[in-house]
């Protein structure tokens, strides 16, 4: 076999090799295009910004709360202004899910309720997904919407972090990489759309639990059977004192054992989330019991469909958005004052059983609660020459906590598809946020789907894994017993 010269390319007019001068005009013109093309990318909308000036984050604490939100209310006095968030003693035993517990909550009276017969003077402030909820129910939805309750409150370890990370915190790989930010949220005050998804994939959740997570998939007539997954989580980036070298790449491990319905238990689900994608990809295996081997698994990442989902999420939409972001592009719209999903004290209730929850058409809408909030919008529109079932997605982030609380899914053809909320309850004596239950509402198939719910498991706890405990090796071990 003929070895062609290093410095020969193919020729675009018929000869076998181009010159050596004809080589250095191209090697000039593609550095010219590289250079042109990278200064494009840097002005595109969703590309990281620099750092924040010591000047600028000296606003955290000050008109900012210590984890960027603003601090004062609105012009009406509708969103209040924010007093230190909510913090109370734990509940006795046996009362952490007790509604009537959270007695700043538990006391509120709806201001009003929203019906698709007053639809018209609220609409400004839903979403569109909101919006089509009540062309698609007219006669059977509507959202509570309670007073504003600005119960954001993290430690003081997070709040010391995120000064920290506000000016030395920056992106890579287009967006794909973080660097100098550890422990607390990277990007206090966001300068692009990119940067407030970050914040919520690395928003404070505790350090390391438990959790049980049962999925409803509802059909149109309200039938469903609770698919149940118990979840360890160790949030390695959380922890306090740690630096971004000693990471080693690693945000959070992720290990998920089904335990119903019965011919799916025994399958295991674990991830290593990297923080720099670009650099390595998540890294995810699967075990299964008829195979009684772990293996590789890449599908669990992006718009494959999520365990236990019956097609109805992606796992990208499991809390609201998680991993990669390189098939879109992300841009900034600004702030919103929304009524949004907010302190659901009600669907925290473990006295309430999933049938009472999960109903035909939509889930029973005396338990969700809605205020009045500022959100950051973010819109995603899917980049050329990449694939995901979503062409367009619209993300609705809280500015107190960085939670995700509502998406609007768009199809290929630019229709709205799936609409998410997320619904979640401040831990007030965790200073932490957690969530009670997330929904997706498939608008073509007339189903939807209830997850991360725990209302007949037990109540999550707080267990110091250590990183062995998410190796193959021990997830094997485990699985096996």
């Amino acid at each position: 076999m003929q070895t062609r010269p290093a410095h020969a390319l193919p020729s675009d007019h018929g000869s076998r090799f181009v010159s050596r001068r004809a080589l250095a005009a191209r090697s000039r013109t593609s550095r010219l295009l590289r250079t042109t093309a990278l200064s494009c990318a840097l002005l595109m909308p969703g590309m990281a910004e620099a750092k924040v000036s010591p000047e600028e984050a000296r606003r955290l604490g000050t008109d900012l709360t210590p984890l960027g939100g603003e601090k004062k209310g609105n012009a009406d006095g509708s969103i209040p202004a924010w007093d230190g968030g909510y913090s109370m003693p734990q509940p006795a035993a046996g009362k952490e899910r007790d509604p009537a517990s959270y007695k700043l909550l538990s006391d509120d009276k709806p201001l009003y309720t929203i019906s698709s017969a007053n639809l018209a003077q609220y609409k400004g402030k839903l979403t569109a997904g909101a919006q089509a909820l009540f062309a698609r129910f007219p006669s059977s939805y509507k959202m509570n919407v309670y007073p504003t309750r600005r119960t954001a409150r993290t430690p003081d370890f997070i709040n010391a972090a995120t000064a920290k990370n506000a000016v030395d915190a920056e992106l890579g790989n287009q967006g794909e990489s973080l660097n100098g930010a550890v422990t607390g949220i990277p990007f206090p005050i966001p300068k692009s759309g990119i940067e407030v998804i970050w914040n919520h994939k690395l928003r404070y959740r505790g350090l390391s639990l438990q959790r049980w997570n049962a999925q409803l998939a509802v059909q149109a007539n309200g039938a469903f059977q609770p698919y149940v997954l118990r979840e360890d989580v160790l949030f390695q980036y959380n922890k306090p004192g740690i630096t971004p070298e000693s990471l080693n790449n690693v945000a959070l491990y992720f290990l998920q054992f089904t335990t119903a319905p019965e011919r799916q238990v025994g399958n295991v689900v674990l991830v290593h989330e990297t923080l720099d994608q670009v650099k390595e990809p998540r890294r995810a295996w699967l075990y299964n019991p008829g195979q009684r081997r772990i293996r590789r698994a890449p599908n669990v990442a992006y718009d494959n469909p999520g365990t236990g989902s019956d097609g109805l999420r992606t796992n990208d939409q499991l809390d609201a958005f998680n991993g990669a972001t390189d098939r879109y592009t992300w841009k900034l719209l600004g702030k919103r004052e929304m009524i949004v999903p907010y302190n659901s004290v009600k669907l925290l209730d473990n006295k309430l059983k999933y049938a009472q929850i999960a109903k035909a058409g939509h889930m029973n809408v005396e338990l969700p609660r809605y205020e009045l909030h500022r959100v950051w919008v973010v819109e995603a529109e899917l980049k050329p020459g990449t694939s995901h079932v979503y062409k367009r997605r619209s993300f609705y982030v809280d500015e107190d906590t960085w939670t995700i609380l509502a998406v609007d899914n768009y199809d290929q053809r630019g229709t709205l598809w799936r609409v998410q909320e997320t619904h979640q309850v401040q831990l007030a004596w965790l200073d932490r946020v957690g969530p009670v239950c997330g929904s997706v509402y498939d608008l073509q198939s007339n189903r939807y789907l209830l997850q991360e719910m725990s209302n007949e498991a037990p109540l999550f706890k707080d267990v110091e894994f250590d990183i062995d405990h998410f190796s193959t090796g021990s997830v094997q071990r485990m699985a096996e017993r």
